[in-house]
């Protein structure tokens, strides 16, 4: 979506013309073919509402949409706004128009308002359509383009970093919608290496010869069933102060699980190719960390496998030892995540001592038992970073529920033969994962594991996403570095 600002209406602007009102609270200078519309209507400029109408102004006819802020005095103001531009996209974006003025001049919103209107708008636009080859006329995207009119003064500039968020999230969602045959750990890493060209970010990659040197027995064992090579990805944003420690992400990038020799059921497999949503998220927040020139220094890890069954596969019972020195007993090869972040997380803590780390990882169903789709898990071992997270939550609409971990559950991982096994029982599967986790972080670092599981696809459209990716996260872990390390 092209988004453009421009000082007024002119004779060649396009036909449909957009506003956004407040609740209960119609511009005056609305003709009134379009006030009569709204009452007839019932519309009231609730959120998310939007009313059309149709009027003539100097023999050319214009498509005139009304989209509901809500109350101006709700605390989820901003939220609202992204909503009240998101509701416009979903209206239009197949409508046949190709372009909508935005008319902001009697609109009362400052530049972060505007942005926020703009977010909405950019966000609901966002649908891969790359494979489909028959779509009909009416279902092809036809919104292309946005022109800004009487947006308040600074407007582009707060824009400008809300637009580098923007294209963060879009990257996320095309990295976990894309099929396994498209993106696996090689491809990934090729599709990061170009949509970083020119952004000051620096790419490292390990292969696996080198992981094997270091002792990273536990990731590459989730692969050795693959034909296609294991991958960690390092993604480096250095926009802080010279020898400030680092944050570090660290995703889970599973490109697609089968569940290995522990086979998963074949409905609804398909969805595993979104195993790599935590990875995902992680590539896409540093473009957009990187994009803004976000004065913090932000490591991304990606650690990038594909779990397949074949004749050198892992099998359930195998002992293997980790980067860290510990063992681990493979009892399920389907509880492999929590096997590549293991390793992932000794490597990033060695390397860069970062001050702080959190992973994100599509890592249990269970997650979605207990939370469903609105919320992400949070473990933690720092009762400061968890706050600082769940503020990140709410204040970018990503949000995250705090979970439990602790000594008490330490016992249903050990192992017989091995210092830990990688699952327990049935009962708290995402805190005995997250559990698993919190084994590899050395020094007291402060760390978070945030399972989303139940947030990176959508089965249905949301207020910023149609079916499918969503791009959580990104926005979580900008809000995130500007509170702490920008803060």
């Amino acid at each position: 979506m092209k988004i453009t600002f421009s000082d007024s209406l002119t004779a060649d602007s396009p036909r449909l013309v957009a506003r956004v009102v407040d609740q209960d609270t119609l511009p005056s200078d609305l003709p009134g073919a379009i006030v009569e519309g709204a009452a007839a209507s019932r519309f009231t400029g609730k959120k998310g509402q939007v009313f059309e109408g149709f009027h003539e102004v100097d023999g050319k006819l214009v498509r005139m949409a009304l989209a509901g802020a809500g109350k101006t005095d709700d605390e989820g103001r901003i939220a609202a706004l992204e909503k009240a531009g998101s509701s416009l996209t979903a209206k239009y974006l197949t409508s046949g128009e190709s372009a909508m003025v935005l008319d902001l001049r009697d609109a009362g919103l400052d530049a972060a308002g505007t942005a926020a209107v703009l977010t909405g708008v950019r966000l609901r636009g966002w649908r891969w359509d790359e494979y489909r080859t028959k779509l009909r006329d009416e279902q092809k995207k036809s919104l292309a383009a946005v022109t800004v009119v009487g947006a308040p003064e600074g407007t582009e500039a707060v824009w400008s970093e809300a637009e580098a968020i923007a294209t963060g999230v879009e990257f996320t969602r095309e990295l976990v919608a894309e099929p396994a045959n498209i993106i696996y750990p090689a491809s990934f890493v090729e599709r990061c290496e170009k949509r970083f060209e020119g952004t000051g970010a620096e790419i490292q990659v390990l292969e696996e010869a080198e992981m094997e040197k270091l002792g990273m027995h536990m990731l590459l064992g989730v692969g050795q069933g693959s034909r296609k090579d294991s991958k960690l990805l390092v993604i480096k944003w250095m926009g802080g102060k010279d020898g400030e420690a680092p944050t570090a992400f660290v995703g889970k990038g599973v490109t697609f699980d089968t569940g290995g020799i522990s086979i998963k059921p074949g409905p609804g497999m398909g969805d595993m190719k979104f195993d790599m949503g935590g990875a995902g998220a992680v590539a896409g927040a540093m473009l957009a960390l990187s994009l803004r020139k976000a004065k913090a220094n932000v490591i991304g890890v990606c650690g990038l496998v594909e779990n397949m069954p074949d004749g050198n596969a892992q099998r359930p019972g195998d002992v293997v030892q980790t980067m860290s020195g510990q063992t681990v007993e493979i009892l399920n090869t389907d509880a492999e995540g929590r096997l590549v972040l293991g390793d992932a997380l000794t490597w990033t803590q060695r390397e860069f001592s970062p001050a702080r780390i959190v992973d994100l990882a599509t890592l249990t169903g269970a997650m979605i038992i207990s939370l469903g789709n609105e919320h992400g898990g949070l473990f933690s071992n720092n009762d400061e970073l968890a706050d600082q997270l769940l503020q990140a939550g709410k204040t970018s609409g990503d949000k995250l529920w705090r979970m439990p971990i602790g000594p008490a559950y330490n016992k249903l991982i050990d192992s017989p033969i091995a210092d830990m096994q990688n699952i327990g029982p049935r009962g708290a599967g995402s805190i005995t994962a997250a559990q698993f986790l919190g084994r590899f972080i050395e020094n007291d670092t402060p760390w978070a594991h945030l399972d989303i599981a139940g947030t990176v696809w959508a089965d249905k459209p949301g207020a910023l996403w149609d079916k499918g990716a969503t791009g959580y996260g990104v926005r979580l872990l900008d809000n995130f570095i500007r509170d702490t390390a920008e803060g």
